[in-house]
C-alpha cells in the first residue's frame, strides 16, 4: 500500500470514526433520557396501582363491615346460635346483600365452617369452608387475594373476612370483588404506556388468563417468558418486548409484579408497559441522518484527501524515483521540488547527498584499487617468498659446486635441478589457484540432487577422516530424501561443499564429529556444515568471507571465499554461526528455480583488473 493510499484512508477512517463517535454519544444520550423518562413513568403507574389496589382492599373490608355491623345480620347470627336453629331460611340472603353492598363475592358460613349462604355459587349450600375457621382475629385483617370457585369458571376475587360474635360462636362474612379487566379500566395510563393482568390459576402460561381493559391480549405468547419468570422467581421482573418489523419497532418495557395470596402463593401478575417506540423511531431517524451525513462528509473527505494526500506525496514520490535511481547505479541523479518547506529541505539535503556521493564513490574507488593491488602484491609477495628462498640457495649452491670436480658436480647439479623442479611446481600451484579463482566459470544450471553431491563428497574425504597418526573425524549425515532438485551447476555446487568439508576439517586437528544436513526452509533448499572445533570470534565470522583472509597458519585465503562466490551466482545465500570454543556451522540456501539468467563477459585472462573485478564481488 502506498503512502498516499494510507494517507487518504487516514483521512477516510477518522472522518468515519468522527461521525461514528457524534452518531453514538447523541444515540447513547437520546437512549438514557428515554429510558430515564420510561422509568418515570412506570414507577409513577406502579405507584398509582399500588394505591389503587390499597384502596381497593380497603373499600371491600369496609363494605364487608357494614354487613356485619347490619342489624338483620347480627339478628341472623343469634337466630343461628339458638338449639336446633335451622339454616336453610338465610338459603339466598347472601344474594341480596351482596347486591345491596355492590359485592362480586358473599359467603356466610357458620362457626363450624359450614356454608350457609352464598352468592356466587349457591349451590355450594352445606359444603364446609374450613380455612376461615382457623384464623382467630379476622375482624383486624385487611383484604387479599384468592381463588373463587364458580359454577361455571374459577374467579380471582379481592376478598375480605369479618365476624359476629354471638357467645362462643362466630358468624363468618367472606365477600369480595373480582380482580380483572375492570379493576384495569379504573387506572389512570399516560399514553404510549398500558396494564395487563394475568391470572394464575392454573399450571403453565394459559394466555387466555392475560387481559388488558378491552378484553384478550394480542400475542400473549410475547409475554410468555416473563410470567414463566415471575413463576419461578416470585419477584418482580422487568424486560423489553419487540413487536413487529423495523423501522418503527413496537418495543415496550414491562414491569412485572406478582400479587400473592394469603398464603403467598402467586395467583396473579400486574403487567406494566412502556411504549418505546418513539425512542426506536428517533434512534432510527438519527442512525439515517447520520448515514446521510457521514456518506457526504465521507465523499467530500475522499476529495480533499486526495487533493491534500497528492501534495503531500507527490514531492516523496520524486524523492523515491531518485533514490531508486542511485539504487540502479544512477550518482548523478537529482530531484526537482520547488518546495520550502520540510519536504523542500529534503530534498535539497538528498541533491547534496547525492553529489558528495558521488565525489566520495569515486575517491572510494581509487582508494580500493590501490588497495587491492597492495593486498594483491602483499599476498603474491607471502606466498612466493617461501619457494623462492630455497630456489635462491639451490643456484648458489650450484655455483659454488662448478668449481669442484665433475663427479661432485653431476651429484651437486642432480639434486638442485631436482629442488628446482619442486619449487618450481610448487609456484606454479599457486599462481594456478590465483588464476582459478580469477577465472570462475559462470554456472551451468540444470536439476541436481544436492544429497547425492553431499555423498560423493564426503566419500572423497573418507581416507582422510580415519589416516593413520591423525586424530579421526567422524561423519554424520542427516539428509531429507523428500528434498526437490534445485536447478544448480552441479561441479561449482560440489566444489563449494568439498571447500567447506576441507574447511571444516581444518578446524578439528584435534579430530571431532563432522555434521552435514540438508532440508527445506521457506522454500529454499538448506545446507549446513557443522564442525566441533574451536568456534570463531564474531570479528573473525564477518571477516571470513573476505578474499585472502584466512584463520590458518598456512592458505590463501580463497576457499571460503570460492564458496561464496559459487553460492552467490546460484543467487543464493551463505551464513556462519559460531561462537569461541562451540564449533561452526555454515549455512547455505539455495533457491529451487532459477528466475534470473546470468549475463557476463568470460575473464580473457590472469591480470589484475580480472582479478579485482571478481574480488570485489
Amino acid at each position: 500500500m502506498s503512502f498516499r493510499t494510507k494517507l487518504l484512508a487516514f483521512f477516510v477512517v477518522t472522518i468515519v470514526a468522527a461521525v461514528t463517535l457524534v452518531t453514538w454519544s447523541v444515540s447513547v444520550y437520546t437512549r438514557r433520557a428515554f429510558e430515564e423518562f420510561d422509568r418515570q413513568r412506570t414507577d409513577a403507574l406502579v405507584e398509582q396501582f399500588r394505591r389503587e389496589y390499597a384502596q381497593r382492599g380497603e373499600e371491600i373490608a369496609h363494605r364487608v363491615q357494614n354487613i356485619a355491623d347490619d342489624e338483620a345480620t347480627l339478628r341472623m347470627a343469634m337466630d343461628l346460635n339458638r338449639p336446633q336453629a335451622d339454616s336453610s331460611q338465610y338459603y339466598n340472603d347472601a344474594r341480596g346483600i351482596a347486591q345491596t353492598q355492590q359485592l362480586d363475592f358473599l359467603d356466610i358460613v357458620a362457626d363450624d365452617g359450614t356454608l350457609i349462604s352464598s352468592y356466587e355459587w349457591p349451590a355450594r349450600f352445606g359444603y364446609k369452608n374450613d380455612w376461615v375457621g382457623k384464623e382467630p382475629d379476622w375482624n383486624s385483617k385487611g383484604a387479599f387475594l384468592r381463588r373463587v370457585d364458580g359454577p361455571d369458571s374459577v374467579d380471582l376475587g379481592m376478598l375480605a373476612v369479618r365476624t359476629v360474635g354471638i357467645g362462643s360462636k362466630r358468624l363468618f362474612l367472606i365477600g369480595g370483588l373480582r380482580l380483572d379487566q375492570n379493576f384495569l379500566a379504573t387506572l389512570v395510563l399516560s399514553e404510549g404506556m398500558r396494564a395487563l393482568l394475568y391470572r394464575n390459576l392454573e399450571q403453565g402460561f394459559v394466555p387466555t388468563e392475560l387481559t388488558d381493559p378491552r378484553g384478550q391480549v394480542s400475542q400473549p405468547a410475547l409475554f410468555s417468558p416473563m410470567i414463566a419468570e415471575v413463576q419461578r422467581t416470585g419477584h418482580e421482573f422487568q424486560t423489553t418486548v419487540v413487536s413487529g418489523a423495523p423501522p418503527a419497532t413496537n418495543s415496550e418495557t414491562f414491569h412485572a409484579i406478582p400479587l400473592l395470596g394469603r398464603d403467598g402463593d402467586l395467583l396473579s401478575v400486574l403487567l406494566v408497559g412502556s411504549s418505546r417506540q418513539g425512542m426506536v423511531q428517533m434512534l432510527y431517524f438519527i442512525r439515517k441522518l447520520a448515514e446521510s451525513i457521514g456518506g457526504g462528509v465521507i465523499v467530500l473527505g475522499l476529495i480533499l484527501g486526495w487533493w491534500f494526500s497528492a501534495r503531500v506525496t507527490r514531492p516523496i514520490e520524486k524523492l523515491a524515483s531518485g533514490a531508486r535511481e542511485v539504487a540502479s547505479g544512477n550518482w548523478n541523479a537529482r530531484v526537482n521540488v520547488r518546495s520550502r518547506d520540510e519536504v523542500g529541505q529534503l530534498a535539497n539535503a538528498f541533491n547534496e547527498m547525492t553529489r558528495q556521493l558521488a565525489e566520495q564513490r569515486e575517491r572510494l574507488v581509487q582508494t580500493e584499487r590501490v588497495a587491492a593491488w597492495r593486498e594483491l602484491a602483499r599476498r603474491l609477495a607471502h606466498e612466493l617468498k617461501n619457494p623462492l628462498f630455497p630456489l635462491q640457495l639451490t643456484v648458489e649452491n650450484l655455483q659454488r659446486a662448478r668449481s669442484q670436480s665433475s663427479e661432485q658436480f653431476d651429484e651437486v647439479f642432480a639434486e638442485s635441478t631436482e629442488t628446482l623442479r619442486a619449487e618450481l611446481e610448487n609456484l606454479k600451484a599457486i599462481v594456478g589457484r590465483f588464476s582459478d579463482f580469477a577465472k570462475m566459470p559462470h554456472p551451468e544450471f540444470e536439476p541436481v540432487d544436492v544429497n547425492e553431491l553431499v555423498r560423493s563428497a564426503v566419500r572423497l574425504f573418507e581416507p582422510q577422516f580415519s589416516a593413520v597418526g591423525r586424530p579421526p573425524i567422524a561423519p554424520e549425515l542427516y539428509l531429507d530424501e523428500n528434498l526437490p532438485r534445485p536447478q544448480a551447476d552441479p561441479v561449482l555446487l560440489r566444489r563449494a561443499i568439498e571447500n567447506l568439508v576441507l574447511n571444516s576439517m581444518d578446524a578439528m586437528p584435534a579430530g571431532g564429529t563432522l555434521t552435514v544436513r540438508t532440508a527445506m526452509h521457506a522454500g529454499t533448499v538448506r545446507l549446513e556444515v557443522t564442525d566441533t572445533g574451536e568456534g570463531l570470534t564474531p570479528e573473525e565470522c564477518a571477516r571470513l568471507f573476505t578474499p585472502y583472509y584466512t584463520t590458518k597458519r598456512h592458505g590463501t585465503g580463497l576457499g571460503l571465499a570460492i564458496v561464496q562466490s559459487v553460492v552467490s551466482d546460484h543467487h543464493g545465500k551463505i551464513e556462519v554461526e559460531s561462537a569461541p570454543g562451540a564449533g561452526a556451522t555454515f549455512r547455505i540456501d539455495l533457491p529451487v528455480e532459477q528466475t534470473i539468467s546470468l549475463q557476463g563477459t568470460k575473464s580473457s585472462g590472469d591480470g589484475p583488473e580480472n582479478f579485482l573485478a571478481i574480488g570485489a564481488d
